[in-house]
This record gives C-alpha cells, sequence and structure tokens, in this order.
C-alpha cells in the first residue's frame, strides 16, 4: 500500500520492527498535547490555572536544551541506541509517576512540573538517537524516505492523538491518558533495546565522539553548511511561532467563531503534514537545498490571504496547503545533517541542533502575544508570512553569494 519509494525500507527488518514503536510514542505525545494541558487545570489552584499550564507545556519541552548542554561530556560517547533508550525509559518513569501520583491525591502543582521537566531532559539527545540510529541502520540512498516516514508519524499524532485524548477523556482523568504515553515509550525502550546486534556493530565500526563537549558546536563552525541549515530552521521555527497565538485569536475575534473551527484548521494542517511527509520520497533525486528553500517560502505564501481577508473556506485550504508544503521539511532538515556530518559526531550534532530548535518556536510565540495584541490576528497571519517569504528571499541570496566563484 506505500509508494515504491518506501518499499525497500521494510526489507530491513530492524527497522520494520521499530517504527511501530516509533509511531506508538508519537501517539502518546500526541495525546499528551491535550493531556499535560488538562491535568494542569484540573490541579492548579483557584485562580492560577493559566500559569500552571504554561509551566507544564514549557515543562513538558524545553529542559531537553538544557541537557543538551548539561550531559553533553558523558552522553556524546554513547551510541545513537542506547540515547533513544535513555531518553524513553526516563519518559516512561516520569510521567508513570503521574496517575499513581494523581490516584494517591499528592499530586502537587509544583510535582508535576518537576516530573514533567525531568521527562524532557533527554529529550535532544533522544531525538538525535533517533535519527542518528535510522542513519545507521540504513543505506544513504534510502534516509530520506526513512526520515520522511517517521516525520510522517510525528504529524499523524498531531491529526490523531488530540482526537483520541479527548475521546478517552469522557471516561478516564487525563492522569491515566499521561500514564498510556509512558507506556508509549515504556515500549519503545524496550524494542530498541532489543536492537542490539547489527545496530550496536554498526555504530561501534566508526570512531567514537571523544572530543570536547563542544565538539559539536565547532564542527558546525568549521561547516558553514550545516550552521546555515540550522540558521534557517531556526528563524523558520521562531517566524511560525506567532501563528499559533494569532490563530485561534483570528477564529475568535476575527471570525467570531466556535472553536471547533479552530480544530479544524489544525486537523487539515496535520492532515496535509501527513501527506507532505510521505511524498517527501519523491524529493529524492532533487537538490535538497532549493527544495528546502520553496518549501520555507511556500509556508510563508499560504499564510499571506489571512491577511488580505480571505474567506474562510480559503484560508482553510490555505491552511490545509501550508501543511501539505511544510510536510517534507523536517525529513529533509535532517538528512541534510545526514549526510553532511561524520558518522562519529553525528549524535553530538543532531543533540545541538534539537536544543537549539527547542528554543525557537517558544520565542516566537512569547512575541506572538504581545504584537497580536497591537496590530490584530489577521495581521500578525500576513506578517509571519511575509517574513517567512523574505527569509527563504536573503537565504537564497547568501547561499548564491557563497557558492559564487571565487569564494
Amino acid at each position: 500500500m506505500l509508494p515504491p519509494t518506501y518499499q525497500p525500507l521494510f526489507a530491513h527488518p530492524r527497522f520494520r520492527r521499530l517504527l511501530p514503536a516509533l509511531a506508538a510514542s508519537d501517539l502518546g505525545d500526541g495525546m499528551s498535547v491535550v493531556a499535560v494541558a488538562w491535568l494542569a487545570i484540573r490541579i492548579a489552584p483557584p485562580g492560577r490555572s493559566g500559569l500552571l499550564v504554561g509551566a507544564a507545556i514549557a515543562a513538558y519541552a524545553l529542559p531537553g536544551a538544557a541537557g543538551a548542554l548539561l550531559f553533553g561530556r558523558r552522553l556524546r560517547r554513547l551510541p545513537a541506541r542506547r540515547l533513544l533508550a535513555a531518553d524513553s525509559r526516563l519518559r516512561a518513569l516520569l510521567l508513570g509517576c503521574v496517575p499513581p501520583a494523581w490516584l494517591a491525591g499528592v499530586l502537587h502543582p509544583v510535582l508535576y512540573v518537576v516530573l514533567l521537566g525531568g521527562s524532557s531532559v533527554l529529550h535532544a539527545w533522544g531525538s538525535a538517537g533517533k535519527y542518528s540510529l535510522l542513519a545507521q541502520l540504513l543505506p544513504p540512498d534510502q534516509r530520506l524516505a526513512a526520515n520522511a516516514l517517521v516525520t510522517s508519524s510525528a504529524s499523524a499524532s498531531v491529526v490523531i492523538g488530540p482526537a483520541l485524548a479527548g475521546f478517552l477523556a469522557t471516561a478516564v482523568s487525563p492522569a491515566w491518558i499521561i500514564g498510556l504515553d509512558a507506556l508509549s515509550f515504556a515500549a519503545l525502550a524496550v524494542r530498541v533495546g532489543r536492537l542490539g546486534g547489527v545496530a550496536e556493530a554498526v555504530a561501534t565500526s566508526a570512531p567514537v565522539d571523544t572530543g570536547r563537549s563542544a565538539a559539536g558546536l565547532h564542527l558546525l563552525r568549521r561547516q558553514p553548511e550545516l550552521l546555515g541549515v540550522l540558521a534557517l530552521t531556526w528563524f523558520f521555527n521562531f517566524l511560525y511561532g506567532p501563528v499559533e497565538v494569532a490563530l485561534p485569536l483570528h477564529v475568535t475575534l476575527d471570525l467570531h467563531a466556535e472553536p471547533s473551527l479552530l480544530g479544524l484548521y489544525w486537523t487539515l494542517f496535520g492532515a496535509g503534514a501527513v501527506l507532505g511527509s510521505l511524498a517527501t520520497g519523491a524529493l529524492r533525486g532533487l537538490p535538497l537545498w532549493p527544495v528546502t528553500l520553496a518549501i520555507v517560502a511556500g509556508w510563508g505564501l499560504t499564510l499571506v490571504p489571512f491577511g488580505l481577508g480571505a474567506p474562510t473556506y480559503v484560508s482553510l485550504g490555505c491552511f490545509a496547503l501550508g501543511g501539505l508544503i511544510y510536510g517534507p521539511f523536517t525529513a529533509l532538515s535532517f538528512t541534510l545533517f545526514q549526510d553532511r556530518t561524520p558518522a562519529a559526531r553525528l549524535t553530538t550534532v543532531l543533540a545541538v541542533r534539537g536544543a537549539a530548535l527547542l528554543t525557537a518556536a517558544p520565542v516566537g510565540t512569547a512575541l506572538g502575544g504581545p504584537l497580536t495584541s497591537a496590530l490584530g490576528p489577521r495581521s500578525v497571519l500576513a506578517a509571519s508570512g511575509i517574513a517567512t517569504i523574505a527569509l527563504a528571499v536573503v537565504a537564497t541570496g547568501v547561499r548564491l553569494r557563497g557558492r559564487a566563484p571565487g569564494r
């Protein structure tokens, strides 16, 4: 049922067995998008629900940036398989503490934030280990397809996870939904632990990264292309941040619509992103940099109609198209890093990448609040689109200048 591009991937038994476990953990995280905030509301003191929701969401993501820097000296020497397993075990353990604490009546807001924050400390290393492991298990000509298949799973979780969590929450507490997320990571840890054999042999066939803790940063400085990919991705995510603030306000203030319309926007975006990710395999023969820059510009173009007062059905179509255009971006970005980074340094470099990018969207989201208050939701959505198009133009100019003869 899959396109021919993806069929060779399933000739690799270890990848074939790993993919369902990765998809299960993605689905668990998709459910936790709803459950983490909802449980925060349930346990917050009167008048403090907004603060606790913000703290819980931040704790579920941002500590990964600190973990990438604080534990680099020790973790950069570990094989990719062990990094992914360590992150999965930590998430399973600490998220798994939430349901019994809720059941015992001791889930204080501070304890809740601590458990969420602790569960995400190794997130950057776990993500780096996942994509490094894919690079080890598969030949170079199959990496783009594998990255696309894995990122399409994450995109699908945005569509399915929140809806499933909403359905389950009619019968159980959101604490138990977080417990299901913990079980999904426990299953991933078990599956990764059983890879062993070939995965470990491939990982140790290359020299281990024994440089200093800043080895990833040093390598990025010596490779302008990788630094350029990281900078482009950071600003792309940063300019996306205000959309998460402006879109809900656009629905409520500009369109005077119900929250169900907001859900429809994100459902269409997620569905488009899944299709776009799966279509990435068709881009294998194209130069990755031009395609990546075209994606950035294309996403920006889909936001401009919001500022022109386009009818709702048009803006819904634009958002779905935006998801379709955005879908291949993550897979292409990881493939560029996998292809341009020495195998011994890949995990370290990807951890640095993950730590840097964990700050991009939150900073953009924080900026989106005052901008939306000052300019209005429509203007912020259009401004985000125009700025993203400008980013693609500037990045194209920088790349062409860097490739000019004599430079």
